[in-house]
């Protein structure tokens, strides 16, 4: 006789003897309990508060289920967790993490979930800079360029001696018919061309850009924007700007020198440059095939071109021959040879510059910050900043909550998956809402340890 089947219960094959069944009967359960730690760094330094207020909401109170300030938490939290799509939103609505963190349980309204769907948010996303008819949310741009550099000012308790900005241009590719989309032959496809500046791990700007444009476009006047909010903090502080040789700019230059801020930035080799370091890159061919090893010297060196510079300046060469092969690089600063040696300049000091790559990376490949299939600019650019909340919201996690453990340095990604991804089981009465975490989640005492860090920070 046919043993009966009930449609709900999967079995599996048994172990040691004991039938393995499965069924979707556990009640309310999360796989992101850990998304309560972001609740927590929220509170501590009020981002999506500070974020919220950057926009203006006309619509009629009367109506308003989701607060504007509960729309940009859902994003920004959304994205932290790895949900890039607003599609994903459309179950995520009805998320207890997202409801506990949101402070609103139930909607006002039966059809309604504790939190937005997909076309609220994406109402959101296409708000305009000025209000509208058809668009009654509005964002202020600058507002929120500001924010993110205030984050980062409070972010440290005294005014370092000195700081290092670093810029870079990168791509963002582009398959749809997007507003200011071109092709780009350096990155060989259609893209946009966004502005990153950071300090450390800290996110300063996220400047999305058209592609038909040199690389340090606009980069005088966000740069003066945000050493002009730094010093209204800290007058006192040592500013070095750093990036590669697309930054090497007239402009750029002749500003850092009549505004006090040092620059270090790389410089595009050209026949001239290469025939004053002859006699350098003959020495490193010689040792090198003397050794079989790389080999490098350095010189240092005024030097100024024929018609774009305005002046001499420093420029320091690195005459390497590696794999048969010739391979000059050049710097060019307003650093002394009394404060940076040549060598320790390029080694030390601008090598450096790599980091910014890998915190670039993390805001493109761990937080979707490349997901700009909007068709106006604008709102791929206001994309670009709930993702760039994103990597601070993290950051701050990692600096206040878990400076202390093995995730001090880990990625947004490494903490994405090791500390938020937590199953829990969701019980709610009158009096409290519990999350019952997995007793055999191998991250508890960093979790402890960040939750007391979290709780000290707020309180």
């Amino acid at each position: 006789m046919p043993t009966e089947c009930i449609p709900d219960l999967f079995g599996f094959a048994p172990v040691e003897g004991r039938r393995v069944e499965a069924a979707f009967d556990a009640g309310v359960v999360t796989s992101d309990a850990g998304a309560l730690l972001l609740g927590a760094t929220d509170r501590a330094i009020k981002l999506t508060q500070r974020f919220a207020d950057c926009f203006r909401d006309a619509r009629c109170p009367e109506l308003i289920e989701h607060a504007v300030s509960t729309l940009v938490m859902q994003r920004v939290v959304g994205i932290a967790l790895g949900y890039e799509d607003l599609n994903d939103h459309d179950r995520l609505r009805h998320d207890p993490v997202l409801a506990v963190l949101a402070g609103k349980l139930k909607a006002r309204r039966k059809d309604c979930a504790p939190v937005a769907g997909k076309s609220t948010l994406n109402r959101l996303e296409l708000s305009r800079p000025v209000p509208s008819l058809y668009h009654k949310v509005s964002h202020d741009g600058a507002a929120i360029e500001r924010l993110l550099v205030e984050l980062f000012l409070e972010a440290h308790g005294d005014a370092p001696a000195q700081i290092t900005l670093d810029l870079d241009a990168t791509d963002v590719p582009l398959h749809g018919r997007q507003e200011g989309r071109f092709f780009h032959g350096y990155y060989d496809n259609y893209c946009y061309l966004p502005l990153y500046v950071f300090c450390g791990r800290h996110l300063l700007a996220a400047k999305l850009r058209r592609a038909d444009i040199d690389a340090a476009a606009g980069s005088v006047e966000e740069v003066e924007r945000i050493v002009r909010q730094i010093r209204g903090r800290w007058p006192k502080v040592r500013i070095l700007l750093r990036a590669d040789s697309g930054f090497a700019r007239e402009a750029l230059m002749a500003w850092c020198e009549q505004h006090r801020v040092d620059y270090l930035f790389g410089l595009a080799r050209n026949a001239r440059l290469v025939a004053e370091i002859e006699a350098e890159l003959a020495e490193a061919a010689a040792e090198s095939r003397r050794t079989g090893e790389p080999a490098r010297r350095f010189k240092d060196f005024m030097w100024t071109t024929r018609e774009t510079w305005s002046r001499r300046r420093r420029v320091v060469a690195k005459a390497e021959h590696t794999r048969d092969e010739a391979n000059p690089r050049f710097l060019v600063t307003s650093l002394s040879r009394r404060e940076c040696q040549a060598q320790a300049l390029y080694e030390t000091l601008y090598c450096a510059r790599g980091e910014m790559e890998n915190r670039i990376k993390e805001c493109q490949l761990d937080l979707f910050a490349d997901r700009t299939s909007a068709n106006p600019i604008a709102a791929n650019q206001l994309r670009l900043w709930f993702a760039a909340m994103a990597y601070v919201l993290i950051c701050a996690l990692r600096r206040i909550g878990l400076q202390h453990t093995q995730f001090a340095k880990a990625t947004c990604g490494t903490i994405r998956l090791r500390m938020l991804k937590i199953g829990a089981l969701v019980t709610t009465s009158v009096r409290r809402v519990k999350f019952a975490m997995a007793s055999s989640w191998p991250y508890q005492a960093e979790f402890t340890q960040a939750f007391r860090a979290l709780a000290g920070a707020a309180g």
